[in-house]
């Protein structure tokens, strides 16, 4: 693979637009570098990525994007830590065996993969969201059998592309777990770095993991999930909300587009 400075400039824009969205709504950013990843560099001239070295390369993205973000919001005092125990151990596990696994299967099983989890994610972000009493901050109580068998389960999925999950664990807390949307995001963000760690170690461990590209959307995603995280605390709650609603069902949609052209 030829290294240019426009291959350089493309994946590191792809990290810091990725990075930033990733500290905005307290996901990993996987869900918008998975599609750029595998449309921006051909559309460029460049050679284009497999689905399992973007999914490598996403989960390397993902472990800075999420620390990053998390380091700023760490004095903030809405990471829910009780919430970030419960779920981030479980979907740190299943990451690792996510991710291990995702070596034995073929592309089109990763695609579909990271298809359901965004369409799952999409159904629950658009269903009606039950009114949580008191503010939108706090550490408000939660049904730990809930949390921690979804994170498992989260986990396993999301390791096979490469995500940190946070694009539905983020759902999960704000309709079944009760979770007020501030508080969800820090410790979303909190909650998808210990699932990267699963994630990242897998893919390493798989054998597709890209020196350069993952360096560059590393040093993006130091770059832009500080500024996403900023900008995020001055925004109204419900705006975030309906942001990232947005932002996962037009995934969705994309990626299902994609998958159903090919066949």
């Amino acid at each position: 693979m030829d290294v240019d400075v426009g291959w350089l400039l493309a994946l590191f824009a792809i990290g810091w637009t990725g990075a930033f969205i990733a500290g905005l709504v307290g996901i990993g950013g996987s869900i918008v570098n998975y599609p750029l990843l595998l449309v921006v560099p051909p559309a460029l001239g460049f050679t284009a990525f497999s689905a399992h070295e973007v999914a490598a390369i996403g989960a390397v993205q993902v472990l800075f994007a999420t620390l990053s973000g998390t380091l700023s919001y760490r004095k903030s005092g809405l990471i829910h830590r009780r919430l970030v125990l419960y779920m981030g151990v479980p979907i740190a596990l299943g990451g690792l065996a996510g991710s291990y696994g995702s070596a034995f299967l073929p592309e089109s099983g990763i695609h579909v993969s990271y298809a359901l989890l965004a369409l799952v994610a999409a159904v629950m972000m658009w269903m009606p969201k039950r009114k949580i009493d008191g503010p939108e901050t706090g550490q408000p109580e939660f049904q730990t059998g809930i949390a921690a068998g979804s994170a498992i389960v989260v986990g396993l999925m999301s390791g096979i592309v490469g995500a940190g999950g946070a694009f539905i664990t983020l759902p999960i807390m704000l309709m079944l777990l009760r979770i007020p949307t501030r508080t969800a995001i820090a410790s979303s963000l909190a909650i998808t770095f210990l699932s990267s760690i699963g994630s990242a170690v897998g893919k390493a461990l798989g054998g597709h993991m890209l020196l350069i590209p993952s360096a560059v959307m590393v040093v993006a995603s130091l770059a832009g999930s500080p500024i996403g995280a900023m900008v995020g605390r001055r925004m109204r709650a419900d705006l975030l909300r309906w942001l990232l609603s947005a932002l996962i069902a037009l995934t969705a949609v994309k990626i299902w587009f994609d998958i159903l052209m090919q066949r």
